[in-house]
C-alpha cells in the first residue's frame, strides 16, 4: 500500500495516532513530551502549537517497529526482508500534475521562524534545531541526485546552519565550492515514511537514486515537482520546503545541540541562505527529538537493515541484526545459525569495517532474541569469555559525533562472540509448546 504523503498515513493509524488538543509550545514542551513517551505509545499530532494557529506537529512517527510495519504493509517480523526485497525494485519518480507543497508561497522570508513552528529540544540547545529536513541537491559535477537528511540551526533571519558530516551532500559541496559556486538545494520537511527512509539508505556513489529507492519502497513512484526559486526537484506532496542555497567558502559556529549521543555537539559548519518556503495550507511539521524511540528504529530499518543486507551476501548463516536502542547507531546484535566460530569472527571484522558509525557488535545465535536486552546479556553472561572471544580493532576513524573519539584517527572498535558451544550443556531451559500456548492465551485475555 502506497501512502501518497504523510496525511494519509496519518489517517490510516486509527487509535494509534493520539490527537493533542492542548496547547503545546515548540520550545521544549513538544520534545518533552516526544522523549517521554513509553517504548510502545502511539504517534502523536499536536494541533494547537502555540504561536502558529492552523500549523500542527507530529512526532513518534517511528516510535515502534509495528507502525513502520504497517507503513511498508508488512508485519514487524518480515519488515527487514520486505524493505530489502522492495529496495532492489527502484522505481523512478515521475513529474507531478499538481504540487500541493506550493499553495503558500513566502519568497526571500525575513526570518523563518514566524513561519515554521522548529522545535528547541534541550535546554542548552543554542536555538531551535531542523532534525528531519531531507536535504535535496545535484552535484554540479555529475548531475546525480543527491538526498539525506541533515541536522539545521535557525541561525536567524534566513540562515540556516548545516551539519553536512556525510556524503553524498558534503561532497557535492566540495565540488560545487571548488568552482567558487553556491549549492542549490532543497529541505523537505513532511514526507511520508517510504521516502523519509529511503533518505538514510546508504546507496554508494554508483548506486541508485534514493528517488528511485523511495519509488521502490512505496510500490509507485514519487511525484516531483521543480522547486521555484532553486534548481532542485522536490517532492510535490511534502509537507513543507525550504528554497535556498549552501554558500560557498563559508563556516559559522554551529550547535551546541543535544544530539543522538545523548550529549552537546557543536560545528563549524556550512551555511544555507535561504531563498524561499513554501507549503501546504494547515501544514504538519515533522517533529523527531534526538536520542529517543524515533531515531533508533529509524536508524535501525534503515543503516541497520542495509548493513544486514550485505552481511547476508558475504557470510552464510546470517539470520538478523539490529541496532541497539539508544547508542545513536554505534551498537549492533546480529543473531547467526551454524556459523562456526571462525567465520563468527570474520563477520565481526566485516560489520566493523563497513559501517564506520558501528564502534561494537555482538555476535549470538539465533535462539536469542537479538531485541531483548536480557536475552542478549544472558547470551554474554554464559557464552561469552573476554580473553578467548573478543575482537579488536585500533586506530579507526572517530565518528564526528562520537564524544570518544570525535576528530582523531585513534578510535577503536570491539565484536564480542557470544556464540553457544557444541556441548548438551548449553542447551537452553524450555518449556513444553502445549504449556506454553495454554499460559499465552491466559495472558492474552489480561491484556485485553
Amino acid at each position: 500500500m502506497a501512502y501518497p504523503d504523510l496525511r494519509s498515513f496519518l489517517d490510516d493509524l486509527g487509535d494509534d495516532l493520539l490527537h493533542v488538543r492542548e496547547e503545546f509550545d515548540p520550545k521544549f514542551e513538544i520534545a518533552a513530551v516526544l522523549r517521554s513517551l513509553p517504548a510502545d505509545a502511539p504517534a502523536a499530532l499536536f494541533e494547537n502549537v502555540r504561536g502558529y494557529p492552523g500549523a500542527r506537529v507530529a512526532g513518534n512517527l517511528f516510535g515502534g517497529r509495528r507502525r513502520v510495519a504497517r507503513a511498508f504493509g508488512t508485519t514487524e517480523e518480515r519488515l527487514a526482508q520486505t524493505w530489502l526485497d522492495n529496495k532492489q525494485r527502484a522505481i523512478a519518480p515521475v513529474a507531478a500534475k499538481s504540487a500541493p507543497v506550493q499553495e503558500i508561497v513566502h519568497r526571500a522570508p525575513d526570518e523563518l521562524l514566524p513561519l515554521l513552528p522548529v522545535l528547541t529540544h534541550h535546554e542548552k540547545d543554542g536555538a531551535p534545531f531542523i532534525t528531519t529536513g531531507v536535504v535535496l541537491c545535484t552535484d554540479p559535477a555529475t548531475g546525480r541526485r543527491g538526498m539525506g537528511i541533515h541536522r539545521m540551526m535557525i541561525k536567524g533571519g534566513n540562515r540556516l546552519g548545516i551539519l553536512l558530516a556525510n556524503p553524498p551532500l558534503s561532497q557535492f559541496h566540495a565540488n560545487a565550492e571548488a568552482k567558487g559556486e553556491a549549492l542549490d538545494v532543497a529541505i523537505a520537511l513532511g514526507l511520508e515514511p517510504a521516502t523519509l527512509l529511503a533518505s538514510v539508505v546508504r546507496s554508494g556513489p554508483l548506486g541508485p537514486d534514493k528517488m528511485a529507492v523511495a519509488g521502490g519502497l512505496r510500490g509507485d513512484p514519487v511525484e516531483l515537482v521543480r522547486a521555484l526559486t532553486v534548481n532542485v526537484e522536490v517532492p510535490a506532496r511534502a509537507e513543507i520546503v525550504i528554497e535556498g542555497r549552501i554558500l560557498p567558502g563559508v563556516r559559522e559556529p554551529e550547535g551546541p545541540f543535544g544530539e543522538n549521543t545523548g550529549y552537546y555537539f557543536s560545528n563549524v559548519s556550512p551555511v544555507v541562505e535561504v531563498t524561499a518556503v513554501t507549503h501546504r495550507d494547515n501544514f504538519i511539521y515533522p517533529g523527531l527529538c534526538p536520542w529517543s524511540g524515533d531515531v533508533d528504529t529509524l536508524l535501525s530499518l534503515a543503516a541497520g537493515t542495509e548493513l544486514l543486507g550485505q552481511l547476508q551476501a558475504l557470510v552464510a548463516g546470517v539470520v538478523d541484526l539490529d541496532l541497539t536502542g539508544g547508542t545513536a547507531g554505534f551498537s549492533a546484535a546480529i543473531a547467526v545459525r551454524s556459523c562456526p566460530r571462525h567465520e563468527v569472527r570474520r563477520l565481526v571484522m566485516l560489520a566493523l569495517n563497513l559501517d564506520k558509525r558501528l564502534k561494537t557488535v555482538t555476535v549470538v545465535d539465533d535462539d536469542v532474541n537479538i531485541r531483548d536486552p536480557r536475552e542478549l546479556a544472558w547470551a554474554m553472561a554464559t557464552r561469552y569469555l573476554p580473553e578467548r572471544d573478543t575482537v579488536i580493532i585500533g586506530g579507526a576513524e572517530g565518528y564526528v559525533i562520537d564524544p570518544s573519539s570525535a576528530g582523531t584517527s585513534a578510535g577503536s572498535k570491539a565484536g564480542f562472540v557470544a556464540t553457544r558451544g557444541a556441548g548438551p550443556e548449553f542447551d537452553r531451559v524450555t518449556l513444553p509448546a502445549a504449556a506454553l500456548a495454554k499460559a499465552q492465551a491466559l495472558l492474552a485475555t489480561l491484556r485485553n
